[in-house]
Protein backbone atom coordinates (compact mmCIF):
# COMPACT_ATOMS: atom_id res chain seq x y z
CA UNK A 1 0.00 0.00 0.00
CA UNK A 2 1.22 3.51 -0.75
CA UNK A 3 0.40 6.52 1.36
CA UNK A 4 0.99 10.21 0.73
CA UNK A 5 3.44 11.92 3.05
CA UNK A 6 3.38 15.41 4.47
CA UNK A 7 5.87 16.46 1.79
CA UNK A 8 3.48 15.40 -0.96
CA UNK A 9 5.39 12.21 -1.70
CA UNK A 10 4.37 8.58 -1.54
CA UNK A 11 5.89 6.16 0.96
CA UNK A 12 5.31 2.44 1.14
CA UNK A 13 3.63 1.49 4.40
CA UNK A 14 6.04 -0.10 6.92
CA UNK A 15 6.10 -3.90 7.01
CA UNK A 16 6.77 -4.23 10.72
CA UNK A 17 7.26 -2.21 13.89
CA UNK A 18 9.64 -2.24 16.84
CA UNK A 19 12.67 -2.55 14.57
CA UNK A 20 15.95 -0.64 14.51
CA UNK A 21 17.78 1.01 11.66
CA UNK A 22 21.24 2.54 11.40
CA UNK A 23 22.70 4.73 8.67
CA UNK A 24 25.31 7.39 7.98
CA UNK A 25 25.88 10.58 6.01
CA UNK A 26 29.16 12.29 5.22
CA UNK A 27 29.94 15.93 5.83
CA UNK A 28 31.64 18.54 3.68
CA UNK A 29 34.45 21.03 4.09
CA UNK A 30 32.47 24.09 3.15
CA UNK A 31 31.94 24.27 -0.59
CA UNK A 32 34.03 24.35 -3.74
CA UNK A 33 31.71 27.06 -5.06
CA UNK A 34 28.68 28.88 -3.68
CA UNK A 35 26.75 31.82 -5.02
CA UNK A 36 23.77 32.89 -7.09
CA UNK A 37 23.18 32.28 -10.81
CA UNK A 38 21.51 34.73 -13.22
CA UNK A 39 18.07 33.09 -13.22
CA UNK A 40 15.55 33.88 -10.43
CA UNK A 41 15.88 32.09 -7.08
CA UNK A 42 19.10 30.39 -8.15
CA UNK A 43 21.15 30.11 -4.97
CA UNK A 44 23.45 27.12 -5.39
CA UNK A 45 26.52 25.41 -4.02
CA UNK A 46 28.95 22.72 -5.12
CA UNK A 47 29.77 20.17 -2.43
CA UNK A 48 33.22 19.20 -1.17
CA UNK A 49 32.63 15.84 0.57
CA UNK A 50 35.08 14.86 3.31
CA UNK A 51 35.75 11.69 5.28
CA UNK A 52 33.86 12.69 8.41
CA UNK A 53 30.45 11.25 9.15
CA UNK A 54 27.29 11.39 11.18
CA UNK A 55 25.78 8.08 12.28
CA UNK A 56 22.11 7.89 13.24
CA UNK A 57 20.23 5.01 14.83
CA UNK A 58 16.46 4.83 15.03
CA UNK A 59 14.73 2.32 17.27
CA UNK A 60 10.99 2.18 16.65
CA UNK A 61 8.66 1.78 19.62
CA UNK A 62 5.01 1.10 18.75
CA UNK A 63 4.01 1.81 22.36
CA UNK A 64 5.65 5.23 22.55
CA UNK A 65 3.66 8.43 22.03
CA UNK A 66 6.45 10.53 20.52
CA UNK A 67 10.00 10.53 19.20
CA UNK A 68 12.91 11.08 21.56
CA UNK A 69 16.27 12.28 20.25
CA UNK A 70 19.75 12.03 21.69
CA UNK A 71 21.50 14.46 22.08
CA UNK A 72 18.39 16.36 23.12
CA UNK A 73 19.23 19.53 21.18
CA UNK A 74 18.90 17.76 17.80
CA UNK A 75 15.37 19.12 17.37
CA UNK A 76 15.41 19.01 13.57
CA UNK A 77 16.20 15.30 13.56
CA UNK A 78 13.28 14.70 15.92
CA UNK A 79 10.97 16.68 13.66
CA UNK A 80 12.10 14.76 10.60
CA UNK A 81 11.58 11.39 12.30
CA UNK A 82 8.08 12.46 13.34
CA UNK A 83 7.28 13.52 9.78
CA UNK A 84 8.47 10.21 8.36
CA UNK A 85 6.51 8.16 10.90
CA UNK A 86 3.36 10.16 10.18
CA UNK A 87 3.79 9.83 6.42
CA UNK A 88 4.34 6.08 6.76
CA UNK A 89 1.36 5.61 9.06
CA UNK A 90 3.60 3.96 11.64
CA UNK A 91 2.05 3.88 15.13
CA UNK A 92 3.94 5.05 18.17
CA UNK A 93 7.32 6.70 18.14
CA UNK A 94 10.86 5.74 18.92
CA UNK A 95 14.34 6.97 19.73
CA UNK A 96 16.82 8.66 17.39
CA UNK A 97 20.44 8.54 18.55
CA UNK A 98 22.97 10.66 16.67
CA UNK A 99 26.74 10.36 16.87
CA UNK A 100 28.72 12.81 14.75
CA UNK A 101 32.34 13.73 14.13
CA UNK A 102 31.22 16.95 12.43
CA UNK A 103 31.46 20.14 14.50
CA UNK A 104 28.32 22.27 14.60
CA UNK A 105 28.10 25.79 13.24
CA UNK A 106 31.38 25.60 11.29
CA UNK A 107 30.09 25.08 7.75
CA UNK A 108 30.79 21.35 7.52
CA UNK A 109 27.19 20.28 6.79
CA UNK A 110 26.66 18.88 10.28
CA UNK A 111 22.93 19.64 10.32
CA UNK A 112 22.40 18.26 6.81
CA UNK A 113 24.31 15.10 7.70
CA UNK A 114 22.21 14.69 10.87
CA UNK A 115 19.01 14.89 8.86
CA UNK A 116 20.08 12.65 5.99
CA UNK A 117 21.43 9.99 8.36
CA UNK A 118 18.22 10.18 10.42
CA UNK A 119 15.99 9.80 7.36
CA UNK A 120 17.97 6.80 6.19
CA UNK A 121 17.94 5.21 9.65
CA UNK A 122 14.16 5.59 9.98
CA UNK A 123 13.75 4.24 6.46
CA UNK A 124 15.93 1.24 7.24
CA UNK A 125 14.00 0.49 10.44
CA UNK A 126 10.60 0.68 8.78
CA UNK A 127 11.71 -0.66 5.39
CA UNK A 128 10.63 2.48 3.59
CA UNK A 129 11.77 3.20 0.06
CA UNK A 130 13.39 6.60 0.57
CA UNK A 131 14.95 7.67 -2.70
CA UNK A 132 17.01 10.89 -2.57
CA UNK A 133 14.24 13.00 -4.10
CA UNK A 134 11.81 11.67 -1.49
CA UNK A 135 14.16 12.66 1.33
CA UNK A 136 14.62 16.07 -0.31
CA UNK A 137 10.87 16.60 -0.10
CA UNK A 138 10.94 16.21 3.67
CA UNK A 139 14.10 18.25 4.17
CA UNK A 140 12.59 21.09 2.15
CA UNK A 141 10.07 21.60 4.95
CA UNK A 142 12.78 21.88 7.60
CA UNK A 143 15.76 23.94 6.39
CA UNK A 144 18.14 24.72 3.51
CA UNK A 145 20.28 21.63 3.02
CA UNK A 146 23.63 20.61 1.56
CA UNK A 147 23.76 17.94 -1.15
CA UNK A 148 25.15 15.20 1.12
CA UNK A 149 22.49 12.80 -0.14
CA UNK A 150 24.57 12.05 -3.19
CA UNK A 151 27.83 10.03 -3.41
CA UNK A 152 29.56 12.57 -5.63
CA UNK A 153 30.52 16.19 -5.99
CA UNK A 154 27.22 17.80 -6.94
CA UNK A 155 25.82 21.21 -7.73
CA UNK A 156 22.89 21.64 -5.37
CA UNK A 157 20.19 24.26 -4.94
CA UNK A 158 20.43 24.36 -1.15
CA UNK A 159 17.55 26.75 -0.51
CA UNK A 160 15.18 24.89 -2.84
CA UNK A 161 16.67 21.55 -1.67
CA UNK A 162 17.07 19.91 -5.05
CA UNK A 163 19.85 18.47 -7.15
CA UNK A 164 21.04 20.76 -9.93
CA UNK A 165 23.71 18.57 -11.53
CA UNK A 166 26.03 15.65 -10.83
CA UNK A 167 29.66 16.67 -11.37
CA UNK A 168 31.46 13.44 -10.45
CA UNK A 169 34.51 12.61 -8.36
CA UNK A 170 38.10 13.77 -7.86
CA UNK A 171 41.27 12.12 -6.59
CA UNK A 172 41.59 12.33 -2.82
CA UNK A 173 42.84 15.71 -1.59
CA UNK A 174 44.09 16.79 1.81
CA UNK A 175 42.69 19.94 3.38
CA UNK A 176 44.59 21.85 6.03
CA UNK A 177 41.72 23.56 7.78
CA UNK A 178 41.83 26.85 9.66
CA UNK A 179 38.94 27.71 11.99
CA UNK A 180 38.43 31.42 12.64
CA UNK A 181 36.34 30.59 15.70
CA UNK A 182 32.73 31.03 16.73
CA UNK A 183 29.70 29.47 15.08
CA UNK A 184 27.26 30.47 12.34
CA UNK A 185 23.54 29.67 12.19
CA UNK A 186 23.13 28.44 8.62
CA UNK A 187 19.37 28.97 8.60
CA UNK A 188 19.80 32.62 9.61
CA UNK A 189 22.63 33.04 7.10
CA UNK A 190 20.43 31.81 4.26
CA UNK A 191 17.82 34.45 5.09
CA UNK A 192 20.28 37.23 4.31
CA UNK A 193 19.65 38.91 0.98
CA UNK A 194 22.59 38.19 -1.31
CA UNK A 195 24.31 41.43 -2.43
CA UNK A 196 25.59 39.99 -5.71
CA UNK A 197 25.29 42.11 -8.85
CA UNK A 198 24.22 40.90 -12.29
CA UNK A 199 27.91 40.76 -13.22
CA UNK A 200 28.62 38.63 -10.14
CA UNK A 201 25.84 36.23 -11.10
CA UNK A 202 27.25 35.87 -14.60
CA UNK A 203 30.66 35.16 -13.11
CA UNK A 204 29.17 32.48 -10.88
CA UNK A 205 27.67 30.85 -13.97
CA UNK A 206 31.07 30.86 -15.67
CA UNK A 207 32.71 29.46 -12.55
CA UNK A 208 30.15 26.66 -12.37
CA UNK A 209 30.78 25.76 -16.02
CA UNK A 210 34.52 25.86 -15.42
CA UNK A 211 34.26 23.71 -12.29
CA UNK A 212 31.98 21.19 -13.99
CA UNK A 213 34.52 20.73 -16.78
CA UNK A 214 37.42 20.55 -14.30
CA UNK A 215 35.84 17.80 -12.20
CA UNK A 216 35.05 15.80 -15.34
CA UNK A 217 38.69 16.17 -16.44
CA UNK A 218 40.01 15.55 -12.89
CA UNK A 219 41.83 18.86 -13.21
CA UNK A 220 42.52 19.58 -9.55
CA UNK A 221 44.48 22.77 -10.28
CA UNK A 222 41.44 24.39 -11.89
CA UNK A 223 39.22 23.07 -9.11
CA UNK A 224 41.48 24.85 -6.62
CA UNK A 225 41.46 28.07 -8.62
CA UNK A 226 37.64 28.10 -8.77
CA UNK A 227 37.41 27.41 -5.03
CA UNK A 228 39.74 30.33 -4.29
CA UNK A 229 37.75 32.70 -6.48
CA UNK A 230 34.51 31.63 -4.79
CA UNK A 231 36.05 32.31 -1.37
CA UNK A 232 37.10 35.77 -2.57
CA UNK A 233 33.65 36.61 -3.96
CA UNK A 234 32.02 35.53 -0.70
CA UNK A 235 33.90 38.22 1.24
CA UNK A 236 31.12 40.70 0.51
CA UNK A 237 28.64 38.40 2.24
CA UNK A 238 30.51 36.52 4.98
CA UNK A 239 34.03 38.00 5.32
CA UNK A 240 36.87 35.77 6.49
CA UNK A 241 39.52 37.84 8.27
CA UNK A 242 42.21 35.23 7.52
CA UNK A 243 41.46 34.69 3.83
CA UNK A 244 44.36 36.78 2.55
CA UNK A 245 46.79 35.09 4.93
CA UNK A 246 45.58 31.58 4.12
CA UNK A 247 45.66 32.32 0.38
CA UNK A 248 49.23 33.54 0.79
CA UNK A 249 50.19 30.34 2.60
CA UNK A 250 48.58 28.28 -0.16
CA UNK A 251 50.68 30.06 -2.76
CA UNK A 252 53.87 29.73 -0.71
CA UNK A 253 53.55 25.94 -0.31
CA UNK A 254 52.33 25.29 -3.86
CA UNK A 255 48.80 24.33 -2.86
CA UNK A 256 45.90 23.97 -5.26
CA UNK A 257 43.70 26.68 -3.79
CA UNK A 258 41.61 27.70 -0.79
CA UNK A 259 38.19 26.28 0.02
CA UNK A 260 35.81 28.25 2.21
CA UNK A 261 32.87 27.36 4.37
CA UNK A 262 30.80 30.13 2.82
CA UNK A 263 28.23 30.09 5.62
CA UNK A 264 30.68 28.94 8.31
CA UNK A 265 33.96 29.71 10.02
CA UNK A 266 36.42 27.48 8.15
CA UNK A 267 39.04 28.04 5.47
CA UNK A 268 41.18 25.27 4.04
CA UNK A 269 44.29 24.88 1.89
CA UNK A 270 43.74 22.18 -0.75
CA UNK A 271 46.73 19.87 -1.31
CA UNK A 272 47.18 17.17 -3.95
CA UNK A 273 48.12 13.88 -2.26
CA UNK A 274 49.95 12.85 -5.47
CA UNK A 275 52.35 15.81 -5.39
CA UNK A 276 55.99 14.76 -5.16
CA UNK A 277 56.47 17.05 -2.14
CA UNK A 278 53.14 16.20 -0.55
CA UNK A 279 54.46 15.29 2.92
CA UNK A 280 56.58 18.42 3.06
CA UNK A 281 53.64 20.50 1.82
CA UNK A 282 51.40 19.25 4.61
CA UNK A 283 54.00 19.89 7.30
CA UNK A 284 54.80 23.38 6.02
CA UNK A 285 51.14 24.32 5.63
CA UNK A 286 50.29 23.17 9.15
CA UNK A 287 53.29 25.08 10.53
CA UNK A 288 52.42 28.29 8.71
CA UNK A 289 48.70 28.09 9.54
CA UNK A 290 49.45 27.44 13.22
CA UNK A 291 51.17 30.82 13.33
CA UNK A 292 47.82 32.47 12.54
CA UNK A 293 46.64 31.70 16.09
CA UNK A 294 43.66 29.76 14.80
CA UNK A 295 42.65 26.14 15.30
CA UNK A 296 44.23 23.97 12.60
CA UNK A 297 42.88 20.58 11.51
CA UNK A 298 43.49 18.01 8.78
CA UNK A 299 40.80 16.54 6.53
CA UNK A 300 40.65 14.17 3.57
CA UNK A 301 38.19 14.55 0.74
CA UNK A 302 36.11 11.59 -0.36
CA UNK A 303 36.68 10.02 -3.75
CA UNK A 304 33.79 8.02 -5.19
CA UNK A 305 35.67 6.25 -7.99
Amino acid sequence: MLIRGGSDVLLAAPRYHGAAGVSTAFGTFGELLQGVLPEPDADFLVTLPVARWTTAQFRADPWATDVDVRPAHKHKARRLARMLLTAAGAPGGGVVTIDSSLPEGKGMASSSADLVATARAVGNALRLDLAPDVIEGFLREIEPTDGVLYPAIVAFDHRAVRLRSWLGSLPTLTIVGVDEGGTIDTVEFNRIEKPFSAADRREYARLLDRLTAAVAARDVATVGAVATRSAEMNQILRPKRLLAAVTGICGAVGGLGVAAAHSGTMLGVLLDTRHRRYVEQVAETVHRCSALRAEVSLHRTLSFD
